[in-house]
């Protein structure tokens, strides 16, 4: 693995970066939050019209085929510009569709989807909280030529903008693990929904998703009946990555600021970054955030390589989850005060990046996870 980007990366982040600071100033970040809106529509237009929305989508619906490292760079400089768009969401779900889906969904989804004129989003946690497939029991059952939904699925990103939502659910009661789990695709319109809109610290929102005996078609079923355990994995796991690659681009972003601030911030007649505790404080803040970045680009290339990376995403997101919150509070602690001012911008990239810390599972979850993989702890059978 080549840990430096390659020549078609820079480019891909040069170009969006310099994108985003034109049309996704904080001026905008703040008007979407202050006002409550979900997204800017006119920034998703935009981003559609580039070509992001399929960028790892196959050419034959409209997308660019582009290796899933290159989507890796984009989500980092979406996370660095804090662009208030339902991306993750709908890109994650569209991923799936594309790898697992039949030619008919493909069709009728991913076209629309790539040209920005339908959302999706998915669903996974639900009131344990844990991330493993055995914490999937949303009740699915067969009833002629429809799957009947019900329970419930939390924190949902994108869910009041989505027109479909791709929910793991298990259609075989008593079943366990990969086996018995199906992927159905939703119409969030479908009688028996109901949504619930909570807001988080970061600003945006997260949705709660109830089911009272709703029917998905068979033939809106992504992937086998019973049999989509390895999709749901695989939905998940590309799901943490990316926000990892977020997370990591809205760090490194507010570190950068703390060590412009610490250059030009005098007390004592001489520049803060003269003093060895926020040299210290500086350098710690690079070895995190470097460290982070390796192992998301490392998970990002075995993803890309088609090969079996559980291990290499849980140990970026267990990482990610506690070396970028270290870092953003050091960043906060050498803007002193200032810092937790609404007015003052460094908190925009504090509160969005912590949130996105808390989502996908926490450390100790993919610690768990890491553990497993490593053989430390039995992996579970399905009679167990």
């Amino acid at each position: 693995m080549d840990v430096l980007l390659d020549e078609d990366e820079e480019f891909l982040k040069s170009e969006a970066r310099k994108f985003l600071e034109t049309e996704c100033p904080t001026s905008l970040v703040r008007e979407v939050e202050d006002q409550g809106k979900p997204w800017d529509d006119g920034l998703w237009k935009k981003v559609a019209e580039l070509g992001w929305l399929g960028l790892a989508l196959p050419e034959a619906y409209g997308g660019a085929a582009a290796p899933f490292t290159h989507l890796g760079v984009l989500f980092a400089e979406i996370g660095r510009g804090l662009a208030p768009i339902p991306i993750h969401a709908s890109v994650v779900a569209a991923l799936s569709i594309a790898e697992f889906g039949s030619e008919a969904q493909k069709e009728a989804v991913l076209p629309a989807v790539i040209r920005g004129e339908q959302i999706l989003t998915w669903a996974w946690t639900e009131d344990s909280g844990e991330v493993d497939l055995d914490a999937i029991g949303l009740e699915a059952r067969v009833d002629g030529k429809s799957l009947v939904l019900t329970g419930r699925k939390l924190f949902i990103d994108g869910l009041e903008l989505a027109d479909h939502c791709l929910v793991a659910c298990r259609s075989q009661q008593g079943s366990s693990g990969e086996e018995g789990i199906t992927l159905a695709l939703v119409d969030l319109k479908s009688p028996g929904i109901e949504l619930v809109r909570h807001l988080t610290m970061g600003g945006d929102a997260q949705g709660e998703l109830r089911f009272d005996a709703v029917r998905v078609p068979l033939g809106d079923v992504v992937g086998a009946l019973h049999g989509g355990g390895a999709a749901a994995r695989v939905l998940f796991e590309q799901a943490v990555i990316l926000n990892c690659a977020m997370i990591v681009g809205a760090t490194r972003n507010a570190i950068e600021r703390a060590f412009e601030y610490a250059k030009g911030r005098v007390a004592f007649d001489q520049p803060i970054g003269s003093f060895q505790a926020i040299q210290h404080m500086c350098a710690n803040m690079v070895t995190w955030v470097d460290g982070a970045e390796l192992l998301v680009h490392e998970a990002l290339w075995t993803v890309a390589q088609g090969l079996p990376a559980t291990k290499e995403i849980s140990t970026a997101k267990a990482f990610c989850n506690e070396r970028c919150q270290a870092a953003l509070r050091e960043a906060n602690q050498i803007h002193a005060g200032v810092a937790q001012i609404k007015e003052y911008d460094q908190q925009l990239w504090y509160r969005r990046a912590a949130a996105w810390t808390m989502r996908l599972g926490t450390s100790i979850q993919h610690r768990r996870v890491v553990a497993r993989e490593i053989g430390i702890v039995p992996k579970p059978t399905a009679a167990h």
